[in-house]
């Protein structure tokens, strides 16, 4: 079992939910719902893992609030 972290935003023209893996070209969907579009992301990590492991690019590390007066 692995765990990748997804990055989620929202597009104000269409109110989709994009979300992506960071690092790991390829691994990126969108969908209606955020239910939706964890499915469609587990579904395409599954189909690129079918190559084998990635080699991530970069590592997910986290996000941060930035307050600019």
């Amino acid at each position: 079992m692995k765990t990748y972290s997804a990055v989620i935003e929202r597009c104000k023209e269409t109110g989709y939910y994009v979300g992506y893996i960071p690092g790991f070209v390829g691994a990126h969907s969108q969908a209606e719902t955020i239910e939706e579009l964890r499915d469609n992301l587990i579904e395409v990590i599954q189909l690129l893992l079918e190559n084998g492991e990635p080699d991530l690019e970069s590592e997910f590390i986290g996000t941060q609030n930035l307050v600019i007066t």
